[in-house]
């Protein structure tokens, strides 16, 4: 069937950040593929929460990292809807280890969380390019991080994914137009259950606290101020492209 509604598939998008950007896009009338991985139940609740804003949801388990999984999830929004307007790259992986501490990263470490981090937008990019160009105003939006823009973050190998991710945004940005606008958003510290898992609650409070008290905006990010930030691009101005956007209260201005 074809939707009058338009379409967009969110990465990632059972909790968090992922859940936020869901909901957001279907407050704007967009139907949604809400994907995960483990977290069936809370990707279930996200999927009841598009369909309360007024739109439809599908859900998808696949793993990004999975080229099949791409491509079977590009085509099962086309199955039932007919199109995609908008794909968000919001699946991400790390392992935190601290900078100095090199032998806590393992070859393996890079290629798994590249294996997300990277690679898995470049094949999401790939399996949606063909319906995100038909729709005529595509729009890929990554999610990546200051990790890639300023060299902070969970560990060098999620530096380093988000680094190449970034690079990657300006490259496909000049590939894919004029029909696909592709952009990122990189975040500073989130208010997300995945952060205070992956530091610790002691840590993750500690660092919370510091970061609101050297922030010009005094806060930190929450899920809805980066979904903010997506919708910019998705429903904003169609001369955006190639842009990386930090979304920090103004974090990389004190770092």
């Amino acid at each position: 069937m074809t939707s009058s509604n338009k379409v967009a598939i969110v990465t990632g998008s059972a909790t968090g950040t992922g859940a936020a950007i869901a909901l957001a896009l279907a407050t704007k009338g967009y139907n949604v593929v809400v994907n995960y991985t483990k977290s069936f139940d809370e990707a279930k609740k996200t999927a009841k929460q598009v369909e309360a804003a007024g739109t439809e949801a599908i859900l998808f388990q696949g793993d990004v990292s999975n080229d099949e999984d791409c491509r079977a999830m590009a085509a099962a929004a086309v199955d039932k809807w007919g199109r995609i307007d908008a794909l968000v790259n919001n699946a991400g992986r790390t392992k935190f280890v601290e900078h100095h501490d090199l032998e806590g990263l393992s070859a393996d470490d890079f290629q798994s969380i590249y294996a997300v981090n990277t690679i898995g937008p470049f094949q999401m990019c790939r399996a949606c390019a063909p319906h995100l160009k038909a729709s005529g105003k595509g729009r890929i939006v990554m999610i990546s991080s200051v990790a890639g823009t300023h060299g902070h973050g969970s560990s060098l190998a999620y530096v380093a994914s988000k680094g190449g991710l970034n690079s990657m945004t300006k490259a496909l940005a000049r590939s894919m137009g004029p029909e696909i606008t592709v952009n990122a958003i990189c975040p500073g510290m989130i208010e997300t259950r995945w952060l205070r898992e992956g530091w610790g609650d002691e840590n993750y409070d500690r660092n919370k606290h510091a970061m609101t008290k050297r922030v010009p905006l005094a806060k930190i990010c929450q899920p809805e101020d980066i979904a903010d930030a997506v919708m910019c691009f998705v429903e904003g101005t169609s001369l955006i492209t190639g842009e990386i956007l930090v979304v920090d209260g103004g974090m990389h201005l004190v770092s």
